[in-house]
This record gives structure tokens, C-alpha cells and sequence, in this order.
């Protein structure tokens, strides 16, 4: 099966058009393997084509917005300033939450929220605090004892 595809460019020379020499799956199945060949200069190189699926975060006023593993780093960051937790450890947790978000289509915030608040809770407790004091909107000190004993409680 030969086709030819308008678009694809030769990464040899500036030809726009390549064609489809063989085709088959990849990664398990996870993606689709192309040798091409330009039609131009009729060199062949590969192609792999995998589905890009990006979450979307259902937030608690109803507003759709794509997930951002960026913007989940950075409130963890936040929570973790001075402490004394490891990159590698940061990095594994957004992973968790990453694969755990990517599996699905529509993800809630408070779902997000949950993961990373258990999270912190393995790692510190008190990026662990933070964190929940402006995820759960704490309001004054009464809100950090409460959490606090709950978290002895549960220790």
C-alpha cells in the first residue's frame, strides 16, 4: 500500500509530500510506525504517530480547563518551599498523579486536590498543612488544629 500524504515534510530537503511505504504498530499498540519516502529526493525515514490525549480539569466553579502537570508542580513547589524533601520525590508524585489523571477524559479538581493532599501526607506533613490551607481555604488557626489532630489521628 502506497500513499502519498500532503503535509508530511521530508526532513531531507523542503519537499512537502511524502508517501506511506509500510505501516504497522508500535509500542504494543500503543502507536503506529511509518517508514516513508520522499517523493522528491526518494529518501525513506520513519515516522511514529501516538494519540496525544490531554485531560481536561472540571474546576469547582464549573469552568473546563486543560490539565497542566506544570501548574500541579508549581503548587507543590509552593507547599514544599524549605523543606527538606527530595527532587526525585516531588517528580514520582506528580508522575502518580499524571498517569492517574491521563487515564481518563474529564477530571475533577477536587480529585487532583485529593491526590496531592495524600501525596504530601506520605512525604511532610507540613507541606502536607500548607498545602491543604489553601486547597481547603483554612480561614484561621481553629482550621490548622482541627487539620493537625486529624492528622495525629490518623498517623
Amino acid at each position: 500500500m502506497v500513499v502519498t500524504l500532503t503535509g508530511m515534510r521530508c526532513p531531507f530537503c523542503p519537499a512537502p509530500d511524502t508517501r506511506v511505504v509500510d505501516s504497522r504498530s508500535a509500542d504494543g499498540g500503543a502507536s503506529v510506525r511509518r517508514r516513508r519516502a520522499c517523493v522528491e529526493c526518494e529518501r525513506r525515514f520513519t515516522t511514529y504517530e501516538r494519540a496525544e490525549v490531554v485531560p481536561v480539569v472540571r474546576k469547582r466553579d464549573g469552568r473546563l480547563e486543560r490539565f497542566d502537570s506544570a501548574k500541579l508542580r508549581r503548587g507543590m513547589v509552593r507547599a514544599m518551599a524549605d523543606r527538606p524533601i527530595p527532587a526525585e520525590s516531588v517528580d514520582r508524585l506528580v508522575e502518580e498523579i499524571e498517569q492517574a489523571v491521563g487515564r481518563r477524559d474529564v477530571v475533577t479538581a477536587d480529585e487532583i486536590g485529593h491526590a496531592v493532599l495524600a501525596g504530601l501526607r506520605q512525604l511532610d506533613e507540613v507541606a502536607y498543612l500548607r498545602y491543604a490551607s489553601v486547597y481547603k481555604e483554612f480561614t484561621g488557626a481553629e482550621d490548622f488544629e482541627r487539620e493537625m489532630a486529624e492528622l495525629e489521628g490518623k498517623g
